[in-house]
């Protein structure tokens, strides 16, 4: 079996001064994003549109509040809801962990939405644009969580060749699933080259977004099967986590969002 290596959490001491992993992962999932969505505003369909680099850049200004706050949010309300009503105080120490990805979601959506008032902007134009631009930083953010050993996966069988042990875990000699790896491929790489391939032919407005949710959705749930689920919540209902709940409505709406589009392309 493997043992999970244990990384330093922080990768730079610069005196006082802690440079973290996780920290570095976010500015990675950023840079990426920039790098993508300036290939995607060359594109033929968004240059004649009129898109530039101003505003791949002024997305990720109102991207990285919409994470930041949504990811919080998103973490107090869908999983800890009922210990933060009585420790109000620490629901902005966000030094202390807890970002949940459908919050990140929500909040990402409104400064979109957002965004695309400001510039009289469609809403699934602007989304449509950064959609292949996500899972990249989503892949980034998995690698975070490998490095950090959490979020570790479910028991495995010792003959698995990957099977990892995370001595953290609180049964730390068990082997696990490495599911962060798994997440890292899935909603990550896989995700990003389905969706690239798939936008780089015009599509209907919504379409692209549309398979985001899908996709995204999709590979969240079937990594749910390996991801050990949160100790303070279990499996819900019908022997579902809780980010396999949060997944179904993604999926839903995804697949209603491309009908309405191919429709109306219609």
């Amino acid at each position: 079996m493997l043992v999970h290596p244990q990384f330093d959490p922080v990768a730079i001491q610069l005196g006082p001064l802690a440079v973290h992993w996780y920290g570095l992962t976010y500015l990675a999932a950023f840079g990426l994003f920039l790098w993508l969505a300036n290939l995607r505003v060359r594109q033929p369909q968004w240059a004649a549109a009129g898109w530039t680099r101003r505003d791949v850049d002024d997305m990720l200004f109102f991207g990285v509040l919409g994470v930041v706050l949504g990811g919080r949010l998103g973490y107090v309300l869908f999983y800890k809801p009922g210990y933060y009503l009585h420790n109000l105080g620490e629901i902005f120490a966000v030094w202390k962990g807890g970002m949940a990805f459908h919050g990140g979601l929500l909040g990402v959506l409104v400064a979109m939405a957002l965004f695309a008032r400001l510039r009289g902007r469609s809403f699934f134009e602007v989304t449509d644009l950064i959609a292949p631009c996500v899972p990249t930083g989503l892949a980034a953010g998995r690698i975070g969580n490998f490095i950090n050993g959490e979020l570790w996966g479910r028991a495995a069988s010792p003959e698995l060749p990957w099977a990892m042990v995370f001595p953290q875990a609180h049964d730390g000699g068990l082997p696990r699933h490495p599911s962060q790896l798994y997440q890292f491929l899935g909603e990550g790489l896989l995700l990003a080259l389905l969706l690239w391939l798939y936008a780089r032919k015009p599509r209907a407005t919504g379409q692209v977004s549309g398979l985001f949710l899908v996709g995204y959705g999709f590979f969240r749930f079937l990594a749910e099967f390996f991801r050990e689920p949160d100790d303070f919540l279990g499996l819900r209902a019908l022997s579902l986590s809780q980010g396999q709940w949060l997944s179904l409505p993604m999926i839903a709406a995804g697949l209603i969002i491309w009908a309405w589009a191919s429709r109306k392309q219609h």
